[in-house]
């Protein structure tokens, strides 16, 4: 099991979309211990569906949130009480931290240095230089994803039996739950962009209704734009559709001057 994880979570960015991100390719990872964990055909559909929610993580260090995972459903398979929600609340929680950590390392250190290296040995014309950087990089990379995929399932059987007399479990959700949220307000504010061109001239004077807008509550059509999308999804509409329209209202929004390119 542990080496079926180990080389499925190379493919972990081999299936992605926009609502789901690596959510196919984390399940695909967890696939052959959950069949070991729930014999039951329904239990076992259960969490590979459980596994499909949004998921997103720096690759080199998703072995140890695999790991957690599946001490968790060991957990659960075996306590009638164990509130399987907690499994997507924990890896809510440790996706934006721990991808901090993992991007700054691997993506903005390691490569870099990796590449360094490599690259002052080819720029002297020898031949070995990209494989040095290969193989450097490469040694670090596999070698993150024995120790943490290992490191996960031990730490969260542990955590597991703690929590079972500390009611960390409760805590952990809870913090989760405030983390997760905060990481999705920060998104909003950063990475939704709309804005008016709607201007008015009254007496003379030019009204900007984006600085009024600004004035009053800034960002509140980013905010607003969030919380429609979300109805939308909420009433059963296709995410697909929902991107076909925003492009749909955006570039006609444009066209007649209500919104700023």
């Amino acid at each position: 099991m542990y080496r079926s994880v180990f080389l499925r979570q190379f493919t972990s960015q081999c299936s992605q979309s926009y609502d789901k991100m690596m959510a196919y390719g984390f399940m695909y990872t967890l696939e052959k211990p959950l069949r070991k964990i729930y014999p039951n055909d329904d239990e076992y559909y259960s969490a590979l569906d459980r596994h499909t929610e949004f998921f997103n993580m720096t690759p080199h260090i998703l072995p140890f949130v695999a790991g957690l995972s599946i001490s968790m459903e060991e957990q659960a398979s075996k306590d009638p009480m164990f509130d399987v929600s907690t499994i997507n609340a924990v890896k809510v929680g440790l996706m934006g931290p721990l991808s901090g950590i993992g991007d700054s390392f691997y993506w903005g250190t390691f490569r870099v240095v990796a590449a360094g290296i490599g690259i002052g040995l080819a720029a002297t014309g020898n031949p070995l230089g990209p494989v040095v950087y290969a193989l450097i990089y490469s040694v670090i990379n596999i070698a993150t994803r024995v120790i943490t995929a290992r490191f996960g399932y031990d730490m969260g059987t542990k955590f597991l039996e703690k929590s079972a007399q500390d009611n960390l479990m409760g805590r952990v959700t809870d913090a989760a739950g405030v983390l997760g949220m905060t990481v999705v307000g920060a998104m909003i504010a950063t990475m939704v962009v709309l804005n008016t061109s709607l201007v008015f001239n009254l007496g003379g004077a030019e009204i900007s209704i984006q600085g009024i807008l600004d004035e009053i509550f800034q960002g509140a059509l980013p905010l607003a734009a969030t919380f429609i999308c979300l109805w939308l999804y909420k009433r059963g509409v296709r995410t697909i559709w929902i991107i076909l329209g925003i492009f749909a209202v955006c570039i006609l929004g444009c066209a007649v001057g209500v919104f700023a390119a």
